[in-house]
């Protein structure tokens, strides 16, 4: 059996030296005559020991990290090819508490297998859903995914199968599928990870949408800050077309489907819908009103459904395992798992996929260790730069749609973001203003002017220039663009706004402090 040495090529991975060290150990295995097959996989996320090297032996693989390039020679002095003692020694990857703790069902094939070869997805599980899948109507695949209880994982929580139906009932000569891998919200990249270390998951899902539907072409509109997702998204729907999944014939049935990369236009607002058809279509990405919803007049006019990586990466094990298995898991109107993504301040950053119902204190203090400097956390966002800032007196939340909703939160694109006691927050309040002044696409007043407004309105608080009216004013700017906004974008702004202002008032008033300081 050869020798395999795992090793990440998954940009967060890269970013930490993976490539300098994967030719580190190429050097080193030519140096000392040694055979053994490099294999450039996925991230199992656990970022905090990456780059984390993975090696096969006859006792399983034995994972090393963070490994640095200076490391490899003693490494390899240390018997690191039958999985020898080191100090870097992880033991198996399986058994590290992050990765032990979690449910792992979209993710169940990042960082084991060689991203771009199809009969390592195959070996591990790969197409049985879209063979189970062939073998319905697309009215019984809707109705699959609609018992799963499978919500849009990128933020709405709408459920997927409802969508689905839409499309499917709509007359069209042509219909689409549009995968929203525009990932920008801070501290998000469960899209990514996906897309560069199972990328098979997301074309089989998508392929299975466009079964389901009758739809024919699909786009995948890719965050222009994500090239390594590209070269990689681009030669597995090559192979994936070589081999009959893609094409005229998906695996020999009366079924065309094909899928095209298009690169953002590098715009957060075109993460919206409607704004990211427009720029599809080669336009100026602005939000569309609605009706008429994408449902029934889409990309070029035509039924199209538009869903998150995730949300699509979601659906072959439910087309494998049923929809019954898939809806066992969660809590309440939330069904199934959730890749929950830990950043900011925190010990132990990565990603985190569970069943919905963990309360947000064990995922910041059970599983991600509470913050790297050591300090007490003060305040945590969840679900981007437009989520509600939550402070430790709501840590007992569960991670669920409702639940958040009930506590003016919302879950988003799962990102959790953490931040000690050092934070100001009515900087992180400003901030939220000015993110949506300068990325608001100008079609609609309230978010336009409002956001501008609220940045000038909260610079007068913090020159403390009658700062209970200016408070008053913010508040009332929030709500008008909560409620008169077109998209999003404006109108979930006010959520880190009015958050920070609830749950920290002490930052929003003149101290002795700040006023020295200024």
């Amino acid at each position: 059996m050869t020798t395999r040495i795992y090793i990440p090529r998954d940009s967060g991975a890269v970013a930490l030296g993976a490539d300098k060290v994967a030719a580190e150990i190429a050097k080193e295995l030519k140096a000392r005559g040694e055979t053994a097959e490099i294999v450039r996989n996925g991230s199992r996320g656990l970022y905090w020991l990456e780059p984390m090297v993975e090696i096969t032996t006859d006792r399983g693989r034995i994972a090393y990290g963070p490994v640095k390039p200076s490391n490899v020679k003693s490494l390899f002095d240390s018997n690191f090819l039958t999985g020898g003692e080191h100090e870097l020694r992880l033991g198996k990857p399986e058994d590290i508490p992050f990765l032990a703790k979690q449910t792992r069902l979209t993710f169940a094939r990042c960082g084991i297998t060689d991203p771009v070869s199809l009969t390592d997805y195959e070996a591990h599980d790969g197409l049985k859903g879209l063979k189970n899948a062939l073998t319905l109507s697309p009215h019984e695949i809707v109705a699959q995914v609609t018992d799963s209880g499978l919500r849009g994982r990128g933020g709405a929580g709408f459920p997927t199968g409802i969508k689905w139906k839409t499309v499917l009932d709509t007359p069209g000569e042509r219909k689409y599928i549009v995968c929203n891998a525009d990932e920008g919200d801070s501290g998000t990249f469960s899209d990514r990870m996906v897309m560069e270390g199972d990328p098979f998951v997301l074309i089989e899902g998508m392929t299975i949408a466009g079964i389901a539907t009758g739809a024919t072409k699909g786009y995948i509109y890719l965050r222009s800050e994500y090239p390594h997702a590209d070269i990689v998204l681009n030669e597995a729907i090559a192979v994936a077309r070589k081999a009959g999944i893609l094409g005229r014939s998906v695996l020999g049935s009366d079924y065309a489907f094909d899928i095209e990369v298009r690169i953002g236009a590098g715009a957060y607002v075109c993460g919206e819908e409607t704004a990211l058809l427009d720029s599809l279509e080669g336009k100026r990405g602005q939000v569309r009103a609605k009706p008429p919803l994408p449902a029934h007049k889409g990309l070029f006019g035509r039924p199209t459904v538009i869903n998150n990586v995730i949300s699509l990466a979601s659906v072959p094990v439910i087309m494998d395992k049923g929809a019954e298995f898939y809806r066992d898991f969660g809590m309440g109107r939330s069904r199934g798992t959730i890749p929950i993504q830990l950043t900011g301040n925190i010990k132990h950053g990565g990603l985190f996929e569970a069943a919905f119902g963990m309360t947000l204190g064990e995922l910041v203090d059970d599983i991600g260790g509470g913050t790297a400097t050591g300090r007490a956390v003060r305040a945590v966002q969840v679900g981007g730069p437009l989520g509600a800032y939550f402070p430790r007196g709501l840590f007992d939340t569960p991670f669920d749609y409702e639940a958040f909703a009930e506590r003016d939160g919302l879950i988003g694109h799962a990102g959790i973001v953490v931040f000690d006691d050092t934070v100001d927050m009515l900087k992180q309040a400003r901030f939220a203003m000015e993110f949506c002044a300068v990325e608001s696409c100008g079609k609609c007043t309230p978010c336009r002017i409002g956001s501008t407004r609220g940045v000038e309105t909260l610079d007068k608080v913090r020159a403390n220039i009658e700062p209970e009216k200016q408070l008053e004013l913010v508040t009332d700017l929030c709500n008008t663009m909560k409620f008169g906004s077109l998209c999003a974008l404006g109108g979930f702004t006010p959520y880190p706004v009015m958050s920070a202002i609830k749950h920290f008032p002490e930052d929003f008033r003149p101290t002795p402090m700040r006023e020295a300081a200024e």
